[in-house]
C-alpha cells in the first residue's frame, strides 16, 4: 500500500511527529465525507453547535485530517481537537467579517502581523491578499500548532509569511503554556500554577519580532493569546515608535477577564476608535490627527 493511503488512517498523524508528512491533497476528502462538508457549509449546520458532531462524522468516515482550501489558502485541517480548524473547514463565512476588515485596511503589498496565529486561518488569506510584494508575520508558539502553521504555509506557498515559533510577551525570555485538552487552539500563558502538560516555550516583545522581521509599517495586526493580549499590547504601546503602531487592530475580547490591564482602553486612549465588535473579536482604527 503506498504511503500516503497507509497515513489516511492515523488519526494520531501530525506535521510535527512526521518527518516526511504526505504532500497536500493526500487527505482530500472522500466523496462521502465531501458531501457532509458541502451540506453543512449551505446550511445551519456549519454554526458551532452542530460543528463537534459534524466532525465526528466525518472522522468515522475517515480517521485523519483533511485536506481543504479556504479562503484562498490550503489547508491540513486536524479538526477533532481543534475547534477553530473546525470553524474553518466546516464554515466558510468562518471569521468572515474579522477578515473582511483586515483585508480593507491591508493593502497589496502591505504588512499584517498575526499575534497568536494557530495553523494561519487570519495569516495565510491576509498573505495571499498582500501579495509575493506584501509581508506577513505570523506568531505562534506551540509547536504542534506552528508545524501545522508552517505546513499550511507551504502547501499554500505563501512564502511571503514569515514564522516565527515564539510567544508574544511583555518581554524576551521564556514562558510557559498549557492547552486544553480538547482544543489545541486555546492553548494559553500560564500566569499561575502550571499543570503538568504545560511546555516551556521562547518569549519575545512584539516590538522585537516586527525589528528583526524588518518592518517598518504596519498596516493592520490581529491578536488572540487567550487573556494575555493586555501583556503583549500595553508594553508595545508604550514604548514602540509609532510608526510600528497598527493602522487596524483586530482583538478577541472573550477573555478579557484575565486581563490585569484594559488594552482596549489603553488603545482608545492612544488615539484608536472602534470601528466594529463581533462575538469574540473588537475591531479598531487608528485615527490619525
Amino acid at each position: 500500500m503506498p504511503l500516503s493511503l497507509r497515513r489516511q488512517g492515523m488519526p494520531a498523524l501530525t506535521p510535527d511527529n512526521d518527518p516526511s508528512p504526505a504532500p497536500y491533497g493526500a487527505f482530500a476528502p472522500t466523496p462521502a465525507q465531501a458531501a457532509i462538508i458541502a451540506l453543512a457549509r449551505h446550511t445551519r449546520l456549519k454554526r458551532g453547535a452542530f460543528r463537534p458532531w459534524l466532525s465526528r462524522i466525518v472522522n468515522r468516515l475517515r480517521a485523519g485530517p483533511l485536506d481543504v482550501s479556504y479562503q484562498g489558502a490550503s489547508f491540513r485541517f486536524y479538526h477533532q481537537a481543534s475547534a477553530t480548524e473546525r470553524g474553518a473547514l466546516f464554515n466558510p463565512d468562518y471569521n468572515l467579517e474579522e477578515l473582511d476588515f483586515l483585508r480593507a485596511h491591508v493593502p497589496a503589498g502591505g504588512s499584517f502581523v498575526d499575534v497568536g496565529a494557530n495553523v494561519g486561518t487570519y495569516a495565510l488569506p491576509l498573505a495571499r491578499h498582500v501579495g509575493a510584494t506584501g509581508k506577513v508575520v505570523a506568531i505562534e508558539p506551540h509547536p504542534v500548532t506552528h508545524a501545522r502553521l508552517a505546513f499550511n504555509r507551504s502547501a499554500s506557498a505563501l512564502e511571503q509569511a514569515a514564522l516565527v515559533a515564539a510567544a508574544a510577551g511583555p518581554a524576551d525570555g521564556e514562558l510557559m503554556i498549557e492547552t486544553d485538552g480538547d482544543n489545541l487552539g486555546a492553548s494559553h500563558v500560564v500566569t499561575g500554577q502550571a499543570s503538568g502538560t504545560a511546555i516551556k516555550v521562547p518569549s519575545r516583545c512584539l516590538q522585537g519580532i516586527l525589528t528583526q522581521a524588518g518592518l517598518s509599517k504596519v498596516d493592520a495586526l490581529k491578536i488572540d493569546v487567550e487573556g494575555f493580549e493586555d501583556r503583549v499590547l500595553i508594553g508595545f504601546f508604550a514604548t514602540a515608535p509609532q510608526a510600528l503602531w497598527p493602522g487596524a487592530v483586530v482583538i478577541e475580547h472573550l477573555s478579557r477577564q484575565e486581563w490585569q490591564s484594559d488594552c482596549i482602553a489603553d488603545m482608545l486612549q492612544r488615539g484608536y476608535s472602534q470601528a466594529g465588535k463581533t462575538r469574540s473579536n473588537t475591531l479598531l482604527v487608528r485615527g490619525f490627527s
